[in-house]
């Protein structure tokens, strides 16, 4: 039976999440999760595979592979979940962990095992500033995200025009929301 990481389920109602951040800088007995039961079809079957690709079974919180993965309409995921308020912080004691269908630990006891395995406090297991959270205002400020406008031969220059501005104006938003996600994370770094 195949284990996964970062999946679970709301201990209350049985309802099935994944886990974003199993703890919080400064606050390390409350988690971010994402419902997966009310997500549209196309997000959930995304981050369905994205939860059960190598990259996210090797990654140590799953947000950190969600702040570099898209979803099918090209958003990043991570990025859609904050704004679009898919993302829900709870305790970790009201999470149990589900990495095989027979298999269950609360989160909290989970984050107990880590921080002794690794030797710290449960305090200290929330991702550092100096992780990826660069690479993530970087991504988004690239070009790589802009699509070719449709028909592009039977555009005028002035609609053609209009496309990359508008999607300048979409990057420039998806890089200020990630920038106040930076700054919520860690406000001594503005």
């Amino acid at each position: 039976m195949v284990e996964l990481k970062h999946v679970g389920r709301v201990k209350a109602t049985g309802k099935k999440c994944l886990v974003a951040y199993r703890t919080l800088p400064g606050d390390a007995y409350h988690a971010v999760i994402i419902p997966t039961e009310n997500l549209p079809d196309s997000y959930h079957d995304a981050l369905i595979q994205t939860v059960e690709s190598s990259a996210a079974q090797e990654s140590y919180e799953f947000a950190e592979v969600l702040s570099r993965s898209n979803f099918p309409d090209g958003s990043i995921m991570l990025a859609a979940l904050h704004t679009q308020n898919r993302m829900v912080k709870v305790s970790t004691a009201d999470i149990e962990m589900t990495p095989t269908l027979s298999d269950k630990i609360g989160l909290d006891e989970l984050n107990q095992l880590i921080a002794e395995q690794r030797g710290v406090a449960v305090d200290d297991l929330h991702l550092k500033p100096q992780s990826d959270l660069n690479i993530e205002v970087k991504e988004v400020a690239t070009v790589k995200d802009i699509s070719p406008p449709k028909n592009e031969e039977n555009m005028t220059v002035e609609e053609r025009a209009r496309h990359y501005r508008s999607e300048a104006d979409r990057l420039y938003k998806e890089a200020a929301k990630l920038r106040k996600m930076a700054v919520e994370l860690d406000p001594k770094e503005k």
